[in-house]
């Protein structure tokens, strides 16, 4: 997506074309490919069994890839992929909060959804690269299940949560915005978009995977359908190919739950 060699246009108009901060440009993580693969494998493993904690996932990576990490080195690489297994307990890396940084109370406990734009929810994930790795961000409605927006950050800079959160905007409104308690969406950027809209703030309990479960859903549905299928070698292939999985996951691919209809069918019938 961006050409730095290009001499017509600098890197900084590129990246206010593309709406990615400047600094995203010039971002490596700072790991090696030797934990780009392990954590490859880790992100295969907790997808299939999201309630394996780090002594069960160490066994897996032997027993699945023969690979050989102690249980401390198997912790430190799933924080920095925001894993935790399944049950209450404080969520780490992509859900870290800021103590500073207001919480909200958890306002859908009982609630029917029954409309479109009733809730919305945002959420983050990582999303394995052959050569790097990157986070994933999303604003879907419960509903439908229909994905309002969605962009990829090689960082955690909560800048790529709040353009995700504009652009959904641009299409509709909610009466109520969910999401976990992490920093990204108790950022004051964050919030003020939602305030600024008159939009009802919702937050999930600490360690509660279950509050926000569609997003959970949505993320083993994209990685085993798109991301493990094509392998991306990099965030612009996986840029390209995430672009047409969305498009044919809001328009073509039919839901079970929703009468087997797809989430466009039933968001904009009813929206």
């Amino acid at each position: 997506m961006i050409d730095k060699n290009d001499k017509e246009m600098n890197l900084s108009r590129q990246a206010e074309l593309l709406d990615i901060s400047r600094s995203g440009i010039y971002y490596q993580p700072n790991i090696n490919q030797k934990e780009i693969k392990i954590m490859n494998a880790i992100d295969k493993i907790y997808t299939k069994c999201p309630f394996y904690g780090s002594r069960k996932i160490k066994r897996q990576l032997y027993d699945e890839y023969k690979i050989s990490i102690c249980r401390s080195y198997t912790q430190n690489l799933m924080r920095t992929m925001g894993l935790e297994a399944i049950y209450p307990r404080k969520r780490s890396y992509l859900s870290l909060s800021n103590k500073q940084h207001r919480k909200y109370p958890y306002l859908l406990r009982n609630m029917e959804i029954v409309n479109p734009n009733q809730v919305w929810s945002a959420d983050i994930t990582y999303i394995r690269l052959q050569h790097e790795f990157a986070y994933l961000a999303v604003i879907l409605d419960w509903f439908s299940r229909y994905v309002l927006s969605w962009k990829l950050s090689p960082t955690l800079e909560s800048r790529f949560c709040v353009q995700t959160l504009e652009k959904a905007l641009m299409i509709d409104f909610p009466d109520i915005h969910n999401s976990d308690q992490g920093s990204q969406f108790t950022d004051e950027d964050y919030v003020s978009v939602l305030e600024k809209n008159k939009i009802q703030i919702s937050m999930d309990g600490r360690g509660r995977y279950l509050d926000n479960i569609f997003t959970e859903r949505l993320w083993r549905t994209v990685k085993y359908e798109n991301v493990y299928l094509h392998d991306y070698q990099n965030i612009d292939e996986a840029q390209q190919g995430l672009s047409e999985y969305f498009q044919f996951y809001n328009t073509k691919r039919i839901h079970q739950s929703l009468d087997y209809k797809t989430p466009s069918q039933i968001y904009f019938s009813k929206s």
